[in-house]
C-alpha cells in the first residue's frame, strides 16, 4: 500500500508538471472541450441546426409568421359554389360578381390560411358530386351535414348553425298553413333538387306530390306563378327571398322543420380540411365571423 502511495505521488507530481507545461498550449483548446472530450464548437454547431431544424418543424406544425398555415400557403384551391342561394351565395347584377355571406366567409378563411381561391359556380347536386369525385378541393354552398354526406365527405367545423326547414305559399291566409295541411290536400310541394328537404319530404309525406328544381328560385317563382302549391327548403334562404325579392307574394307558414348545421365539404382527407377549421376558428375569436354575419343577415350571432 505504502509502495503504491508513493509512486501515485511521483506521477501525481510528474503529471502535474506535465500539464503545467502544456497549460498556455492547450488553454485555448481546453475551452473548446467539453468533460467528455467533444469538440464544443462542433457540439454548439450542433446545437443550432437542432434549433434551426426545430424552429423550422414548429413553424409547419403551427403556420408561418404572418399566421398562415405554411402547408397550404401559397396554393390556390377550386371551391365550388351554387350562385343561386341568396343570400349565401348569388350574383350581384349591379356589379356582376359573385357575392353573399359564403363568399365573403370563404374569402376571409382563405386570406387567414394563406391560400388562395377559384371559384366555380355550380349548382348544389354538381357541387356535391364533385367534391365526392374529388373534382373540387372544396364546396361552399350552405351545404348540411348529414350522416349519409359524411359517408363521402369530409366536412369542417359547422359555419352556420341550426339552419332548419319551412314551408312557404302563395297565399298568406289560404289552406294550407302547414306540411300536414298540404299532405292533407295532396298538395304538390317543391323544393330543392338533392336537398335535405327532399330528402325530408320523401321520408316524411305519403301524399304529398315532390317537385324537385335544380335551381331553388325556380321552385319559388312556381309558387308564385301557382304553378306548385308550396315550396320546402333552407329557412335563411326563404326568409330572405320573401323578404328582399317576393314583394308580398309568398309567406311562409308553420314551424321551422329540423335543425341542421351548415359546414364546408371537402373530399375525404383533404389537406384544407384542418387549416380551414383553425381559420374558422380565428375569425371567431377575433371578431370577423361576427361581422360577416351581421353584413348579410342584419345582426350578430346568438350569443355574441
Amino acid at each position: 500500500m505504502k509502495k503504491n502511495f508513493w509512486l501515485s505521488g511521483i506521477l501525481g507530481v510528474s503529471m502535474l508538471a506535465v500539464a503545467a507545461c502544456g497549460a498556455d498550449e492547450t488553454e485555448g483548446d481546453a475551452d473548446d472541450m467539453d468533460a467528455n472530450g467533444d469538440d464544443n464548437d462542433d457540439v454548439e454547431a450542433e446545437d443550432d441546426e437542432e434549433d434551426e431544424d426545430a424552429e423550422d418543424e414548429t413553424d409547419e406544425d403551427d403556420g408561418d409568421e404572418n399566421g398562415g398555415d405554411a402547408s397550404v400557403e401559397g396554393e390556390t384551391y377550386t371551391v365550388a359554389t351554387d350562385n343561386s342561394f341568396v343570400p349565401f351565395a348569388f350574383v350581384d347584377l349591379d356589379t356582376d360578381e359573385l357575392t353573399g355571406f359564403d363568399i365573403d366567409l370563404m374569402d376571409a378563411v382563405s386570406e387567414e390560411a394563406g391560400f388562395d381561391v377559384e371559384y366555380e359556380t355550380v349548382d348544389f347536386n354538381a357541387a356535391l358530386s364533385g367534391i365526392q369525385a374529388g373534382t373540387y378541393d372544396a364546396s361552399i354552398n350552405a351545404m348540411s351535414i348529414t350522416e349519409e354526406r359524411e359517408d363521402s365527405v369530409d366536412f369542417s367545423d359547422p359555419y352556420y348553425p341550426d339552419s332548419g326547414i319551412i314551408l312557404a305559399v302563395s297565399e298568406e291566409d289560404g289552406d294550407i298553413q302547414s306540411l300536414e295541411d298540404a299532405e292533407a290536400d295532396g298538395a304538390t310541394v317543391g323544393t330543392g333538387q338533392g336537398s335535405t328537404s327532399q330528402d325530408y319530404l320523401e321520408e316524411n309525406t305519403d301524399n304529398v306530390d315532390i317537385e324537385p328544381y335544380p335551381d331553388v328560385t325556380e321552385a319559388y317563382q312556381a309558387v308564385i306563378a301557382g304553378h306548385v302549391d308550396a315550396v320546402l327548403y333552407d329557412e335563411p334562404n326563404i326568409l330572405y327571398f320573401v323578404e328582399e325579392q317576393a314583394q308580398g307574394q309568398m309567406f311562409t307558414v308553420g314551424e321551422k322543420l329540423t335543425g341542421e348545421d351548415y359546414a364546408i365539404g371537402m373530399p375525404q382527407d383533404h389537406e384544407l380540411v384542418e387549416p380551414i377549421n383553425e381559420a374558422l376558428e380565428t375569425l371567431r375569436d377575433d371578431g370577423t365571423y361576427d361581422d360577416i354575419f351581421e353584413e348579410w343577415f342584419g345582426e350578430r350571432p346568438e350569443g355574441t
